[in-house]
């Protein structure tokens, strides 16, 4: 029929996803876009528009696919701040672990390449990020912890996670990343600058 897309879209975004995934929305030209799609420029812009708003529908499709994994591991219940953050972190290390996507995380790379999107795309990605901070103080809230302390240990733990993504890009083994991310869950049973009360005699 006249008219219809002889591709499949969905699977098109999702290509054009791991493009900005593995590139950064700077280096995601459009030759590799058409490459990694398999669609000519007049079906890339005809379908998605053009690069900027292309990459807020990968962004947002990147979004979908995996932050309800995070809250999923989040809902708990959980029997204290640090398993909660425990939780959080491995949907973050399973999915470094994924060989099917690029290293890293998309909304990462995209914070650090700021400077270059427009106002819209910068303002989608603030979002998403304050989005799963506030996603971690609500179960650091429901597994004990009290306002200052989930506030405290939801942004280290945003950190923590950011921090991973980035390890990964830069070619730290999987144990490593575990490393980190167990030092992250075991330190917050004592938020920042709180140290934790002695075990035992000394």
């Amino acid at each position: 029929m006249a008219g219809r897309k002889q591709f499949d879209v969905d699977e098109a975004l999702r290509r054009a996803m791991q493009v900005f995934w593995r590139w950064g929305y700077s280096e995601a030209s459009v030759d590799r876009l058409t490459e990694g799609t398999g669609l000519g420029r007049s079906s890339l812009y005809g379908t998605f528009g053009d690069k900027s708003t292309l990459f807020r529908k990968s962004l947002q499709r990147y979004a979908q696919t995996y932050h309800p994994l995070y809250d999923q591991a989040l809902s708990g219940p959980h029997s204290s701040p640090s398993a909660a953050v425990a939780a959080y972190l491995q949907v973050t290390l399973n999915r470094i672990a994924d060989p099917t996507v690029p290293d890293g995380c998309l909304l990462t790379v995209s914070a650090t390449q700021f400077p270059a999107l427009d106002a819209e795309g910068r303002a989608m990605v603030r979002a998403m990020i304050d989005g799963l901070r506030a996603m971690l103080e609500q179960a650091l809230l429901a597994a004990g912890a009290d306002d200052q302390e989930a506030a405290e240990l939801a942004l280290c733990t945003l950190a923590t996670n950011k921090s991973l993504a980035v390890l990964s890009r830069a070619g730290f083994s999987g144990e490593d990343l575990a490393i980190v991310a167990a030092a992250a869950a075991k330190n917050a049973k004592a938020p920042p600058n709180r140290p934790a009360e002695p075990s035992g005699p000394r």
